[in-house]
């Protein structure tokens, strides 16, 4: 079997194209700009290009053809129109990787399947998700384009670590005021739910969509059978740091208007995402691909996550502004609890 991955060096990606090589013997082409070249395994080949230049790389696919073409960066409708065009006659299947984010918010149930309403009035990026999934769905009831739809959720691997309220710089560091005995802002009370999924078990669930003719004009979020609450995932953190956790609770409503001013998303990343409770049913998945499983829970995936971080340094990015940010935010709530 014969895959190319638009990208392929990413959090997801990576993951699966290290399982079609090393465990299931499969072919693998990467079309990106080569900038991650120490992300690919053995044996994977490569063109390299910008897929927006449409006219280089449809020259440099000319007599190639592609039992699955996956899409890991495609965030806008023209990107989608511009893969029907270059792909629609070198693949048997076309799988786009859209967002669970497109869930509907607010929630109607905290219990999502593939039927929940797609509808995120909160964050652009849901809404450009949902609208290339509804362009490729077109396309495939109309001319029956091989288009599968996966919609992954907060998935992780050893390079990060998850979290609701972060910084421009990621995770590192809300890591470094837990292990200062710093307060830790946590949207909400930290009761609501959350999924967080290990890449690995991610790709057992993807590779099993590879090739699979029940995936065909079919959406599929593929996430962990463990669901925790952001108390809870905190909680784990700070366990595996050896510390403990002093957590502060601000509003996502709260973050989101003094976040805004300061270029951090919370609106869409939390009111339209991580601050809304969502417990998967995956029964549409594991009836597609039986194989799939979590093998990999939170507990250990943060381990495992901290261990790599901890013995690379440059992926502990620092992040002043956001911590100095937290402090402002922190002191202007003490502030107001003492005036009124």
């Amino acid at each position: 079997m014969k895959a190319l991955f638009v990208g392929g060096t990413g959090i997801i990606s990576t993951a699966i194209v290290k399982r079609l090589v090393s465990e299931l013997g499969w072919e693998v082409w990467l079309l990106n700009r080569g900038n991650r070249p120490e992300a690919m395994p053995e044996g994977v080949n490569q063109i390299i290009g910008d897929i927006k230049d449409e006219a280089d790389i449809a020259k440099k696919l000319e007599g190639l053809s592609f039992d699955v073409v996956c899409e890991f960066i495609g965030f806008h409708v023209e990107d989608v129109e511009r893969d029907y065009k270059l792909f629609k006659d070198k693949t048997r299947q076309y799988i786009y990787i859209s967002s669970a984010s497109a869930y509907h918010k607010p929630a109607a149930s905290y219990v999502i399947t593939e039927g929940t309403t797609l509808a995120n009035p909160y964050w652009q990026y849901s809404r450009d998700k949902i609208a290339c999934e509804e362009f490729l769905m077109k396309k495939y009831r109309e001319e029956g384009f091989p288009v599968t739809i996966v919609r992954p959720s907060h998935t992780y691997d050893e390079r990060n670590i998850p979290l609701g309220v972060h910084g421009k710089n990621g995770f590192w560091q809300v890591i470094k005021r837990m292990q200062e005995g710093k307060p830790v802002i946590i949207q909400g009370d930290g009761s609501s739910l959350w999924t967080a999924t290990f890449n690995k078990d991610f790709a057992i669930g993807f590779t099993g969509l590879m090739g699979n003719r029940h995936a065909i004009g079919e959406a599929f979020h593929i996430t962990s059978d463990e669901t925790l609450t952001w108390n809870q995932i905190y909680a784990t953190i700070a366990d595996a740091l050896g510390v403990t956790l002093n957590p502060y609770y601000v509003s996502s409503e709260f973050l989101a208007a003094v976040g805004d001013k300061y270029g951090f998303d919370f609106t869409g990343s939390l009111i339209g995402d991580k601050s809304v409770s969502v417990v998967f049913d995956n029964s549409k998945l594991k009836r597609a691909v039986p194989d799939m499983k979590t093998t990999v829970r939170f507990d250990q995936g943060v381990r495992i996550a901290l261990d790599y971080i901890m013995a690379h340094p440059e992926l502990q990015v620092e992040d002043p502004e956001f911590d100095t940010w937290c402090d402002k935010v922190i002191e202007a709530l003490e502030s107001a609890k003492n005036d009124i």
